[in-house]
């Protein structure tokens, strides 16, 4: 039985884009009967089927330029990791690259002899380490040399780039993958006339993995690790103020993982978690481009009919529960300050969705926002800007509000935290304007739809619509929400996110100064509220 994890997602899509632009100049009742239109224009295009294992297929037809992309959307994030294994969907990603057990190697059989060879060190090393403070240090170096030698020995069989050669050879292009919380991507295009080469490669990645040199990989995974997020002060920030919002939901976990567990993790590990959600019915892979429906079906059968039918992947089940009070992050580094304001939000399969994504917009939108008027204009801030839903949106995640104070003119973090609350407590108390909420309409839909100008876009998005939503016309909901989002609806969202007890304050600073008291930060009705 096929299961949805419902999330946000931004709509369709570039075929449409002449007609849309209509609807940037109609009025709401013409707007929605043009998206009407819309999308039973864009029916006669896609063609959706599941075969029997619970694997569906998302195929559009545009046949303007003979090439296709593709896109396998796996809904797995590092949301779905095991205690103590962070990162290791991360590290998945990367193996979908090293090749099969045809692809890859020149002695299969012998490589899986010293894999289990080299899988056999590793175990008794995560072992020796997890001992602790009673562990064995001359053993873990042992091991560790171990290792080492066996990891070099494994790659002895080992066709370096086989995958990557066999489709650049066919033409392919823009090959990658990302991880997030909430999934794992994997796309690239290829000339229409290789659309077999795609199914025979994909389904083969895909049943056939070694997950062969892991642990090179690993290592460059945590050298990842500590280019984005240990040498960098943003990166800091991000991972701590996440850690500090969440105290029970896997949102507050890094998706590069945690250093002592990304050493620890090994290639069993990794297989463990593969088996259990890179199922049939947890996979959707999207296809866009100069392609025939019909041959598509035959051979996704062909290639993905023997696949086995499997149990769904587990949800997350854990809640993350109402905070009670404000939290603070202060980093103290010697960088550019940045101020991170998160509030608790709704998932983005709540009713209020479309509301937070027009606030957004008011808020840090461009030219026109609050933000730049009242605090880029005026030169107190060098960038200030609003994300409606942070690190996913599968799950209830955070609405986070950045901004970077200008301290050439004496407006340090604490001043710069004041301005923003400022900002967002004339919301609160007035709401916005009618001309706001229609730039943010406009805006929004001009953003979706740029976001599809393109037979990747569009696949990208098919894709995550079909397998967390259930139909790929799921696509067209957000822009029609939009539509019908109030300024009253708005102000609403903003009164009942935006309080002190639901906020986790962050700061980069680069002074010693005394620590800002609550009443120093609150905004004027939460002093009221609290009688200080």
């Amino acid at each position: 039985m096929r299961t949805f994890r419902r999330r946000s997602f931004a709509p369709l899509c570039a075929a449409l884009a002449v007609a849309t632009a209509a609807l940037l100049v109609l009025g709401a009742p013409a707007a929605q009967a043009q998206r009407s239109d819309l999308l039973s224009e864009f029916e006669d295009k896609v063609t959706t089927f599941t075969l029997d294992n619970g694997l569906t297929f998302v195929v559009v037809e545009r046949h303007d330029a003979p090439v296709a992309s593709f896109v396998t959307y796996a809904d797995v994030g590092s949301v779905d990791e095991p205690v103590g294994q962070t990162g290791i969907a991360h590290m998945f990603e990367h193996m979908a690259f090293k090749g099969t057990t045809t692809i890859g190697t020149e002695n299969i059989e012998r490589e899986l002899e010293l894999l289990e060879k080299q899988e056999e060190i590793a175990q008794k090393l995560r072992l020796e380490r997890a001992e602790g403070a009673q562990a064995d240090t001359a053993r873990i170096n042992e091991l560790e040399a171990q290792l080492k030698k066996a990891t070099e020995r494994a790659k002895e069989p080992v066709v370096q780039n086989e995958f990557d050669r066999i489709l650049s050879q066919a033409g392919m292009q823009g090959m990658n993958a990302s991880t997030s919380a909430d999934a794992t991507r994997y796309f690239y295009s290829l000339p229409a006339n290789k659309i077999e080469l795609f199914f025979a490669l994909e389904s083969d990645r895909f049943k056939n993995p070694v997950l062969r040199e892991f642990y090179t990989e690993r290592d460059v995974v945590m050298e990842e690790r500590r280019t984005r997020t240990e040498s960098s002060p943003q990166g800091r920030l991000i991972e701590e103020m996440l850690a500090a919002a969440f105290k029970a939901h896997p949102y507050g976990q890094p998706t590069v993982g945690h250093m002592s567990d990304l050493q620890n993790l090994t290639r069993t590990q990794a297989r463990a978690f593969y088996s259990e959600y890179y199922v049939p019915t947890n996979l959707t892979i999207a296809i866009a481009g100069d392609v025939q429906p019909q041959r598509v079906r035959e051979l996704a059968r062909q290639y993905f009919g023997d696949i086995e039918e499997q149990d769904p992947a587990p949800p997350v089940t854990t809640v993350e529960p109402d905070q009670i009070s404000e939290r603070r992050v202060i980093l103290r580094e010697q960088s550019q300050p940045i101020v991170g304001i998160g509030y608790h939000r709704p998932s983005g399969q709540s009713e209020e969705d479309a509301a937070y994504t027009v606030l957004a917009d008011v808020l840090g939108g461009g030219r026109t926002s609050r933000f730049y008027k009242q605090l880029q204009e005026t030169e107190k801030a060098l960038a200030a800007q609003a994300v409606p839903s942070f690190p996913g949106d599968q799950y209830a995640g955070l609405f986070i509000l950045f901004g970077v104070p200008n301290t050439a003119n004496d407006v340090g973090p604490r001043q710069m935290e004041k301005e923003m609350y400022a900002v967002i407590e004339e919301i609160k108390e007035e709401g916005i304007t009618q001309e706001e909420l229609e730039r943010a309409k406009t805006s929004a839909r001009v953003s979706l739809i740029n976001g599809l100008d393109s037979n990747m876009g569009l696949a990208l998005q098919l894709a995550q619509a079909e397998q967390t939503a259930g139909s790929w016309k799921h696509a067209f909901r957000q822009v029609e929400e939009i539509q019908n989002v109030t300024a009253a609806d708005v102000q609403e969202v903003a009164r009942e996110t935006f309080t002190r007890d639901n906020r986790t304050v962050a700061y980069i600073k680069n002074t010693e100064d005394a620590e800002p008291s609550a009443t120093a930060v609150a905004s004027p009705s939460e002093q009221d509220a609290s009688g200080e």
